[in-house]
């Protein structure tokens, strides 16, 4: 009985003791720092919503810049020269005389280094996305796919040596009429350096793909390899094509593997084994200094750049576009 008072006494006390404390006055110091902190809120949040502002502005600004500066100067450009010649025209000879400004060889030297790096770069991102998503153990996937996507942060220029060093002389041993610049070491080099971006994004987009379609062909019986073929690579294929379109649009402004591997000669073929010359290419060999500025020669840069910056982002739109309907598809 006793026992049992003592905690009941104890139990009243406590109580007590919680109702005159919650009764007692605040610290006037802890008052006034709270009153301070909501009065200085608003200032603080109105300061963040500015800066992030400002960051997202300033990115907004670049490409708004630089669009004015590429239009005013092809513009400027096209007042000296037809813009059906330098569509249509199959010469590109501005620095020397005579002068020949069609875009033809540059146009088609950038897609043979783009359509051959995505021939190199496609079959074999595909296939190791398809391994690490539904193949390998998450152990190995966490350990490989990491040293995969070393290669994006190698610099291009090393590429380019390596293009130069050892990827040329092969071609010259396989194909005795290759040059030491070739479009076709070209292709190799920026195949490879693609590859990180193709396999990341379509094992990323293989790995949306709900379970449920992996169970459901498994309940009809299909093993793995026809789940794989027949059921998820199906369900993300406009997701894989996007980053086949991310990855070429990257092959496309690729500049110093390029310059260096394919040689500077602007020609209309589609002969692998030649030297070409890409619009980027192009660019780089007029913006050394030797050009002076605001002749029309000094002008054909923006005019190039302004074509290759349209081909890419018409090609990253379409990438958006299939990316975006992707995520409808399974959200």
């Amino acid at each position: 009985m006793t026992d049992e008072r003592s905690k009941e006494e104890q139990s009243i006390e406590m109580e007590l003791g919680e109702a005159a404390a919650m009764k007692l006055p605040r610290s006037t110091s802890l008052e006034r720092g709270d009153g301070l902190l909501v009065r200085l809120r608003p200032f603080y949040e109105g300061l963040i919503h500015f800066s992030l502002f400002i960051c997202a502005s300033i990115s907004v600004l670049v490409t708004v810049g630089i669009v004015i500066v590429l239009l005013y100067e092809s513009v400027q450009f096209f007042f000296d020269v037809s813009i059906i010649e330098f569509l249509t025209g199959t010469r590109w000879t501005p620095l020397l005389k005579p002068q020949h400004f069609g875009i033809l060889p540059l146009m088609c030297g950038t897609m043979l280094v783009a359509g051959g790096a995505a021939i190199v770069a496609v079959p074999i991102g595909l296939g190791t996305a398809i391994y690490l998503s539904e193949y390998a153990s998450p152990r190995f996937r966490d350990i490989v796919k990491p040293m995969l996507e070393i290669l994006a942060g190698i610099p291009s220029v090393v590429y380019g040596y390596l293009a130069i060093v050892f990827v040329s002389p092969i071609i010259q041993y396989l194909f005795p009429s290759a040059g030491v610049f070739n479009a076709a070491s070209a292709c190799i080099v920026v195949g490879i350096m693609i590859l990180p971006m193709i396999i990341s994004l379509s094992e990323d987009i293989l790995q949306s793909v709900p379970l449920s379609l992996r169970g459901a062909a498994f309940a009809l019986g299909a093993n793995k390899f026809e789940v794989t073929v027949r059921v998820v690579v199906p369900a993300a294929l406009s997701g894989i094509i996007a980053s086949f379109l991310l990855a070429i649009s990257r092959a496309i402004g690729e500049t110093m593997a390029v310059t260096l591997a394919a040689g500077a000669t602007p020609k209309l073929t589609l002969n692998p084994l030649e030297s070409i010359q890409t619009m980027t290419a192009y660019i780089v060999q007029v913006s050394q200094g030797d050009t002076p500025t605001g002749t029309v020669e000094y002008r054909t840069i923006f005019a190039v750049g302004l074509t290759l910056f349209i081909s890419t982002m018409a090609m990253n739109i379409i990438a958006q576009y299939i990316l975006s309907r992707v995520g409808e598809a399974y959200e």
